[in-house]
């Protein structure tokens, strides 16, 4: 018998593994559908930047009561996991809290601890649903997150109060038998079960077990296809995060050569064109789908926590507009979503006539965006929606034309007067003159 449940782990164990690896390797696909950019540069800032943030969720406690909450869940949620370790190899060996023996007395004290902290994850997940469903926070229920990203967030919040809620009965039924004991707070809950036979609370902690590690197996699985999965793409996308002071927005390098040309009084106007680079050719103005954006902006697409944070403080969000920052984001991944799907079918992307501009985000989310930077700078986990919209917005007005008439009358001016004014630079100052009246 025990070696059938061995072999049962052992199956369960790859298909869920291989599972998730599979779909992982989609993932790392689609980014890489993204234009090459350098992200290496300054390592040991990236690395101190990484653990400051996605470590150390040092951009949390901005909002101290959520922060707070936040924080508790993932360091609970991290640290008990790491009795999956002993779980897996339990399951694969046949044996029961195989680092018991090798720990000694400190194994009661580090279960213990998980205990706690699973009673706090337990409370905290109980304080989301009720800020979610029952507070009905402004942020949570805005158009974007209405029907699946909504039904997402209370499921993950679910699953992780009947992991949390897996592993305190198993330790409990166990602190009623009499050849285990128990734990800190098993012990203290023990009464829960007590009088049960010998084989009910043995089924029980069987149950629980088995509940806890299939649980784990398949929330590894639901990741990719959830919000949550932010829990790992936190990490890499802090580290590739920018550096660059907040506010500077990137110039296409050709664009800005032709430009230093025409502006350098020594230049030869009558010179022939210097031989151009692969590397150099400016290819699109901006981005009108996603493999036109950088690898990083469709990792920040796959990173985003939906938490809107970013709409939160949008001012165009704030009035009225139709902008979100954080639909800009959520946008970004169902089409790259969607572009993936048609490369598994082994199509082209773009073959289905769908562009993330236009089909995906409108012309009058981009154009209300003032590049303030607020979304950026709320951000938890270092995303830049800003970078997205740039480049979309360079599309529409460098190669598609399509800007509103104000927009056009302010480039024709500064193109021929210096300013966003009709007045030429020399008139601009003329109310300030003195009237021959004086």
């Amino acid at each position: 018998m025990a070696m059938i449940a061995q072999l049962v782990f052992l199956v369960l164990l790859i298909g869920g593994v291989g599972l998730f690896a599979r779909k992982i390797s989609s993932i790392v696909r689609n980014i890489r559908l993204g234009k090459a950019e350098s992200r290496t540069d300054q390592p040991s800032r990236r690395w101190k930047q990484m653990v400051r943030v996605a470590l150390g969720q040092g951009k949390m406690l901005t909002r101290p009561v959520a922060g707070f909450f936040h924080v508790l869940i993932y360091a609970g949620f991290i640290l008990i996991n790491l009795e999956v370790l002993e779980i897996v190899l339990d399951g694969l060996l046949g044996t029961h809290r195989i680092f018991k023996p090798i720990l000694g007395a400190f194994y009661e004290v580090i279960i213990g601890f998980f205990e706690l902290l699973a009673v706090g994850v337990l409370i905290a997940c109980i304080i989301f649903l009720w800020r979610r469903n029952i507070q009905r926070l402004e942020r949570f229920h805005k158009p974007e997150l209405s029907g699946w990203p909504f039904l997402d967030a209370n499921l993950i919040l679910i699953i992780e109060v009947v992991l949390m809620g897996a592993f305190l009965l198993m330790n409990i039924a166990e602190a009623n038998m009499s050849d285990r004991g128990g734990y800190l707070l098993s012990n203290q809950l023990g009464f829960l079960f007590e009088g049960m036979s010998e084989g009910v609370l043995h089924t029980l902690e069987r149950v629980a077990w088995w509940g806890h590690i299939i649980g784990i197996l398949a929330f590894l699985n639901y990741l990719p296809y959830s919000k949550h999965f932010h829990i790992l793409m936190a990490f890499p996308n802090t580290f590739y995060a920018d550096l660059v002071p907040s506010g500077r927005i990137s110039v296409m390098e050709s664009v800005r050569k032709e430009v230093s040309l025409m502006l350098d009084p020594d230049a030869d106007p009558f010179a022939s064109p210097a031989d151009v680079s692969d590397g150099d050719q400016p290819g699109r103005f901006g981005a009108q789908d996603v493999t036109d954006l950088s690898w990083k902006s469709l990792m920040d697409a796959y990173s985003c926590t939906e938490c809107g944070r970013c709409s939160s403080v949008c001012p165009a969000n704030i009035t009225g507009k139709k902008l979100s920052p954080r639909s800009i984001m959520m946008k970004t991944r169902d089409r790259l979503e969607d572009v993936g799907k048609l490369l598994d079918q082994g199509q082209e992307a773009g073959s289905d006539g769908q562009f993330l501009l236009g089909d995906y985000i409108t012309a009058e989310e981009l154009q209300a965006c003032t590049t303030c930077q607020a979304c950026v700078e709320a951000c938890p986990v270092l995303i830049n929606p800003l970078s997205i919209i740039t480049e979309l917005r360079r599309y529409q007005s460098m190669e598609a034309g399509e800007q509103p008439g104000e927009w056009k009358s302010m480039y024709t001016n500064i193109e021929n007067n210096g300013a966003p004014w009709q007045f030429p630079a020399a008139d601009r100052l003329g109310w300030a003159a003195p009237s021959k009246s004086q």
